[in-house]
C-alpha cells in the first residue's frame, strides 16, 4: 500500500537528527522525500519513501507515523548506483 504524507508535523530530536543527518543528508531533503514520494512498509510500523532530494540525488528515507501523527524519521542515506538504476527502471 503506498500512502502519501504532506501535512504530517515532523518531529526532529537530537536522535534521529544524527540517523537521518550522518550520511550527509540534510532535514529539509528527508522532510521533501516523505512529502512528496509514495510510501511502503518495510517492517511492523516503519516506512520507506524513495525520491529526489532538494538538490536532485536520491535518497530513501525511513521513518514512522507516531500516533498523535507525527512523522519521526529513523534514517537516511543517499540511494546506491545499483539501487538508482532500479528506481529510475520502475518510472
Amino acid at each position: 500500500m503506498i500512502l502519501r504524507v504532506r501535512h504530517y508535523v515532523f518531529r526532529w530530536v537530537e536522535w534521529n537528527l544524527d540517523h537521518a543527518t550522518r550520511h550527509g543528508v540534510r532535514v529539509e531533503e528527508c522532510e521533501q522525500v516523505i512529502r512528496e514520494n509514495g510510501h511502503r512498509k518495510v517492517g511492523d510500523k516503519k516506512l520507506r519513501a524513495v525520491g529526489r532530494g532538494s538538490g536532485g540525488r536520491w535518497l530513501q528515507v525511513i521513518f514512522v507515523i507516531q500516533p498523535d501523527r507525527e512523522v519521526f524519521v529513523i534514517h537516511a542515506r543517499p540511494l546506491t548506483d545499483a539501487e538508482k538504476r532500479r528506481e529510475r527502471r520502475l518510472l
